[in-house]
């Protein structure tokens, strides 16, 4: 059965210009680069690399950095996943920082409303006043800085306050408000206003959003004193004080003050896991994803189901055909209705999901493929007057219905979407990748990797490439660009819906990459998106 969305879909382009043309391309370097969705954390992350930092020193001072550049996607109140590939080693590495449900949650807290609508962005009945979506009911146990201090600890070689500097500066300054910040901002703000200090940071007078000047002579910037200030003692005390220390105090008191669960005793249990990275073999190639509770095993599933299914490209084709469009569209398919069935996530991809992907390579070949998610846009919308960090949503992701494979208990560690790999094409080349967007993320990476290693484009050609987004609904979501013959053999396999890829509103992921190939660097990010790129060390 066709999505019933689907005619919102298609129509969400109506008004946009057929003939422009948007494009960005890749950068190439020597040494070392950082693609990610804020030029500004790029520029961080370089700054390490400069300094002499690691691709780790790098990540987490680009980590950081995005929590004060779109506090909106991400953050020190989020969670998520990053892969680590050691070129002295030779192996691959998963850092898991995922989200935890409070040890004292009540799903009894949690009723649901039969009265209401089945949620816009879920496939199980709504709860009382969304408790789970939005609100201090909504907070999780977050993990971003255990798994940035457990990844520095371990092969980090400059010091964590110095990896910090960058991201505290930055606070310190405060946000520049342009008109991208301000859509965003826009786009939430009934939901902001209905927590005071959410409504303070991004408010004007509590109501309205902030916006830059129509002329550009206006300049606002966002309020970051405290976000500096938590910053500050982080970068001195070390990532243990955001457990353990005075910050775990203030930011469990101010979520209890607010209603939610999340307790000191939480933060001070939570733990970060190193682990092997789950190694994917696929035609002659290796990926390695994360294992656990996030896309990765569900990304092997469609690649075994890919390479079964797939034809070897013939020699001189350089493009996926539809052969190649419809086969990738069956298998993510399939991975997708047994994540469904086995694992849980019943989130509809239409969902708001609020994420950043970046990827770093350092001049030694060291990557990096990281993502960090507050999960919704903003979050919660809650933020912690006393750090002032914006609080994720991590609740949203269980089923508020018991007795299912992920439903709501306490302490439960939440299924995230997010799926950073690093990639070993069968000619030898190496590459980060990932993208944000919830649900339609995997679609996003299975492809480029396969554009990547089955068809050997270049890193640009393979952002260029158009794609589609399968993302268990049954229904493609095929990009306006893809030839006639691509778009008629999905209509002929399943429901299909074209509509153009853009910034607002987005039907595909964002992803950001990075490329080792002979000899060079490569790093892209999304065409569409007018605040990520790829910034290099200087030759």
């Amino acid at each position: 059965m066709e999505n019933p969305q689907s005619p919102a879909i298609a129509a969400s382009t109506e008004n946009l210009s057929r003939t422009q043309v948007v494009d960005k391309p890749m950068v190439e370097s020597r040494g070392g680069i950082v693609a990610s969705q804020s030029r500004r954390a790029a520029l961080a992350g370089v700054a390490v690399l400069d300094a002499g930092g690691d691709a780790v020193d790098a990540a987490v001072a680009t980590s950081f950095a995005l929590g004060v550049a779109e506090p909106w996607m991400s953050g020190a109140g989020g969670g998520g996943a990053m892969v680590v590939w050691r070129a002295d080693e030779q192996r691959a590495y998963a850092v898991n920082f995922g989200l935890h449900a409070p040890g004292r949650l009540d799903p009894a807290a949690y009723p649901l409303a039969p009265e209401a609508p089945r949620s816009e962005f879920f496939g199980w009945p709504a709860v009382l006043e969304d408790r789970n979506v939005r609100g201090p009911k909504a907070i999780a146990v977050p993990g971003t800085v255990a798994g940035m201090g457990l990844a520095h600890a371990r092969y980090g070689r400059m010091p964590w306050r110095d990896v910090l500097a960058p991201a505290v500066g930055m606070a310190r300054q405060g946000l520049l408000v342009d008109w991208y910040a301000g859509l965003l901002i826009s786009s939430c703000t009934r939901e902001l206003a209905q927590d005071p200090d959410a409504a303070a940071m991004f408010l004007d007078e509590g109501k309205w959003p902030i916006v830059g000047g129509w002329t550009a002579l206006a300049e606002r910037r966002l309020d970051q004193g405290k976000l500096a200030h938590t910053l500050d003692h982080l970068a001195d005390q070390g990532p243990a004080a955001f457990y353990t220390g005075d910050i775990a105090e203030a930011l469990a008191r101010d979520i209890q003050d607010k209603g939610g669960y999340l307790s000191a005793e939480d933060l001070r249990g939570y733990a970060a896991r190193l682990e092997d990275a789950l190694a994917i073999p696929y035609r002659g190639a290796r990926i390695h994803a994360t294992p656990g509770h996030t896309a990765g095993p569900s990304l092997k599933v469609a690649l075994d189901e890919l390479q079964a299914a797939l034809r070897t490209p013939a020699a001189g084709r350089d493009r996926p055909g539809p052969e190649a469009y419809v086969a990738m569209a069956r298998a993510l398919d399939r991975s997708f209705k047994q994540r469904l069935t086995q694992m849980g996530d019943l989130d509809s991809p239409t969902a708001p999901a609020c994420t950043s992907h970046f990827s770093v390579i350092d001049r030694h070949g060291n990557m990096c493929a990281v993502t960090q998610t507050l999960l919704s846009a903003f979050g919660s919308k809650v933020v912690s007057p006393s750090t002032g960090l914006l609080m994720n949503n991590g609740i949203m992701w269980f089923d508020p219905e018991p007795g299912r494979p992920n439903s709501l208990a306490p302490g439960k560690k939440c299924l995230m979407n997010v799926c950073p790999v690093v990639g070993e094409t069968a000619g030898g080349d190496r590459y980060a990748v990932g993208a944000s967007g919830g649900r339609k993320i995997m679609s996003a990476v299975l492809q480029l990797s396969v554009f990547l290693s089955d068809y050997g484009l270049t890193l640009e050609d393979a952002f260029r490439q158009p794609r589609i987004d399968m993302s268990g609904s049954g229904t493609v979501i095929a990009n306006s660009k893809l030839p006639p013959a691509v778009i008629a053999a999905l209509r002929e396999a399943f429901p299909t819906v074209q509509t153009q890829a853009t910034l607002y509103p987005y039907a595909y992921a964002f992803p950001s990459a990075v490329m080792a190939s002979r000899g060079r660097h490569f790093g892209a990010t999304e065409i569409t998106s007018p605040w990520s790129d790829a910034v290099g060390q200087q030759e």
